[in-house]
């Protein structure tokens, strides 16, 4: 018996309502929040920020002291202003946060990574044609379909009221420590660029899959793709998404992802071409 499949299925029924109600009883107007749609880079920025924020090495066995899922909140270190505490989240706006940083992925990419862990715990099946349209109806979670989590978060009262820090994790990617910088300021912290530097190298892609391998409550993946900690790519969707994919993503997706200056264009896609036999 699949007991993670049945975990999952039960995580996104209406049993998860009143669940996600008390994770969210006893927050201060002090704490901020991290958050993201699930597979987002979010899990990095927590290493990276508590390094920064705590100056303690942080790794998978103790980043929930520091900066903890929703779940695990009661027990956190308050490491902001005002016995506040720095709360990791998937759930769409939620009338208790109060500050966020919320970052935001190409769903495509999303899409992938979410396909490749789940397939690794067997929760979903190997088809893309069939987990493409499932998650973009938010499927595969209990947090509802990426556009409508966008929608929640970015029209929200945090973005009217300045409270609300947008990351795209394509420009993370490209100029980490300016954008650390820039969310280590948002929450209230002197910017020391060479204690962020110190944070970024020290959680490299390669750096996070050695705590990965070294962690002793994590799940660990047998397959380089259903790793936990993937290589974080910002295109890998156009190897491995057909025509017929993209066009599922504009018809569920498309006005969030224009939003967010993320393109559809079929001409993007590298499909390779059928091989021929020469005979």
């Amino acid at each position: 018996m699949n007991w993670r499949r049945i975990r999952s299925t039960v995580t996104t029924s209406r049993l998860r309502t009143p669940l996600v109600w008390y994770r969210h009883q006893g927050m201060r107007s002090s704490d901020a929040f991290l958050a993201s749609y699930p597979r987002s880079g979010n899990t990095w920025l927590r290493f990276v920020l508590g390094e920064v924020l705590t100056g303690q090495p942080i790794d998978f066995d103790n980043m929930d002291r520091y900066i903890p899922y929703v779940k695990f909140y009661r027990n956190a270190t308050p490491i902001l202003e005002s016995q506040g505490r720095l709360i990791k989240t998937h759930e769409p706006y939620y009338s208790v946060y109060k500050k966020a940083i919320y970052v935001v992925r190409d769903p495509r990419n999303c899409a992938l990574s979410a396909h490749a862990r789940l397939l690794e715990l067997k929760i979903v099946d190997p088809s893309l044609d069939t987990f493409i349209p499932w998650f973009l109806r938010g499927g595969p979670y209990g947090h509802g379909s990426w556009a409508a989590h966008i929608r929640s978060w970015m029209d929200g009262p945090l973005a009217k009221q300045g409270k609300l820090l947008v990351v795209k994790f394509e420009d993370l990617r490209k100029s980490p420590e300016e954008w650390v910088g820039k969310m280590v300021g948002f929450l209230g912290f002197p910017v020391d660029m060479e204690k962020i530097s110190l944070a970024v190298a020290n959680n490299s892609i390669e750096r996070m899959q050695v705590k990965e391998k070294q962690s002793k409550t994590l799940f660990q993946g047998e397959s380089e793709e259903g790793r936990f900690v993937r290589k974080g790519s910002t295109s890998g969707w156009k190897d491995k998404m057909t025509p017929e994919h993209l066009h599922l993503f504009e018809k569920y997706a498309g006005k969030e992802m224009a939003r967010l200056g993320y393109t559809i264009s079929v001409s993007d896609l590298r499909v390779k071409e059928p091989q021929v036999a020469v005979r």
